[in-house]
């Protein structure tokens, strides 16, 4: 399938949807299949070096163990790679998840007196319906009605995951945030942003001024090594140099590491974990309704808008990515992904800029890097348990601040007053009340005062005449 011509027919859609060899593969060609092969593989090893940790941070920032981060990442990208609309792009846990899986998992977890069992169980139920939703909405051809989202919207949404990001996880690079896990008590909840500036404030007199140099420490050395060559996995360098720091000058200051909160991190990766469903109520019946809109949400929009980017930035001369075939390689990772321990994954904008960048051409960057991320972490399983929760922190605080581009935000402000005012509305109300109230208020508010707009200008036309 060469054409840029979407089909137009659900028969047409489907061909192409169980098609594997398809135009995302047209650079792979029999004259310099060599040279194509080994830059996707170096691709796929520095964005599976990068991945690792940051996977693992991103899965214990959403309640979940960090094992699970790493069996995400890699079969998402499978995935992705296999059934996705896009030659580029790299899957797996993304940052837009944060608040919204951490939310569900605080609410049906042990926060709440239901078990982590009962939370991810109930976790891979809606990411099951969100991703039947989204194969359906591939299938009904509704790829390009994602493109009318807003892109005050997105930018203001973006910035505000980013300040949810970075103060929920201030408390580990202060070194306060597992005493309560550790004492069994259960004030450890991340309950999103107004609770954990909430709680740290509360735990100001226990902070560890070692594990702040620790996490200050892994977030300068990723930046500045980034700042040097994308190819240099900085971030797992980073958590390397921390660690060896705390386990050998800073052995006994008291430094909380990923062992003294989810003990052992176990290398069976592929461990089957059915849906279920807790007791039926109006209110598990509107949770369902909100997790699952937020997932086929946050799939739809990153995925596509990561897509868009992955073309523009591989200077993609070829074949367009696919919006309707991206649809139904995201519902099938939302589908597959949580059912073997993992949990919703969409498109990554900084892994695949990275994939991109070093040198990525076709789907086989994604496999290689799905293969080298498990084979890696199998063998340094017994090490990451050592590292420290303050270098986690720090990654994660990196990623926080990669999220705010100030070029996104100077655009917006030549856009106009209104643009600049949603993107702020946006920005402030997704942490302050949750991803759902935000994104849709702010929606609701751009499309009718657009509407109020275009109707005041056809007066004003019609009044002129």
């Amino acid at each position: 399938m060469h054409s840029h011509t979407t089909p137009t027919t659900v028969q047409g859609r489907l061909k192409l949807f169980f098609t594997f060899m398809d135009s995302r593969w047209e650079d792979l060609t029999a004259k310099d299949w060599k040279s194509i092969v080994y830059r996707d593989f170096s691709a796929g090893l520095i964005v599976a070096l990068t991945a690792i940790p940051m996977a693992m941070g991103f899965a214990m920032a959403m309640g979940l163990r960090p094992e699970q981060g790493i069996i995400a990442g890699a079969l998402a990208c499978v995935v992705g790679r296999t059934f996705g609309g896009s030659k580029y792009q790299v899957y797996g846990p993304t940052a837009a998840f944060i608040p919204l899986i951490a939310a569900l998992i605080s609410k049906y977890g042990p926060d709440n007196g239901g078990t982590a069992a009962q939370a991810h169980g109930f976790l891979v139920a809606v990411s099951i319906i969100a991703g039947v939703i989204l194969m359906i909405m591939g299938v009904a051809g509704l790829g390009k009605f994602a493109k009318l989202v807003p892109n005050s919207v997105v930018v203001g949404f973006t910035i505000g995951i980013a300040f949810t990001i970075a103060f929920t996880n201030l408390e580990d690079i202060l070194g306060i945030e597992s005493f309560s896990a550790i004492l069994g008590t259960d004030e450890n909840t991340k309950g999103g942003f107004t609770a954990s500036l909430e709680q740290g404030l509360h735990n100001l007199d226990k902070i560890n001024i070692w594990s702040v140099i620790i996490g200050v420490m892994t977030f300068v050395i990723t930046k500045v090594l980034l700042r040097i060559s994308i190819f240099i996995p900085a971030p797992l360098l980073a958590i390397a140099a921390s660690t060896a720091l705390s386990a050998t000058l800073f052995a006994n200051k008291g430094i909380i590491l990923v062992k003294d909160i989810y003990g052992t991190i176990p290398n069976n990766f592929f461990v089957f974990t059915p849906p279920s469903m807790p007791a039926f109520s109006g209110a598990m019946l509107f949770d369902v309704v909100y997790f699952v809109f937020a997932i086929v949400f946050v799939s739809g929009v990153e995925s596509l808008l990561c897509s868009s980017m992955a073309d523009k930035m591989a200077d993609n001369k070829k074949t367009p990515f696919n919006p309707d075939k991206e649809f139904w390689g995201q519902g099938l990772v939302q589908i597959i992904t949580p059912l073997v321990n993992g949990f919703p994954c969409t498109g990554a904008l900084a892994r695949t800029a990275t994939s991109i960048k070093a040198g990525a051409r076709t789907p086989l960057a994604g496999y290689f890097k799905a293969v080298l991320k498990l084979t890696m972490a199998y063998f340094i399983a017994p090490y990451l348990e050592i590292i420290p929760m303050a270098c986690i922190g720090g990654i994660l605080v990196w990623v926080a601040s990669n999220m705010i581009k100030p070029s996104e935000i100077r655009e917006m402000k030549h856009k106009g007053k209104f643009e600049f005012a949603m993107m702020l509305y946006t920005a402030v109300m997704v942490p302050l009340t949750n991803f759902l109230t935000g994104v849709l208020s702010a929606l609701v508010i751009y499309f009718v005062v657009k509407a109020i707009f275009a109707r005041g200008k056809k007066v004003k036309s019609a009044t002129a005449e």
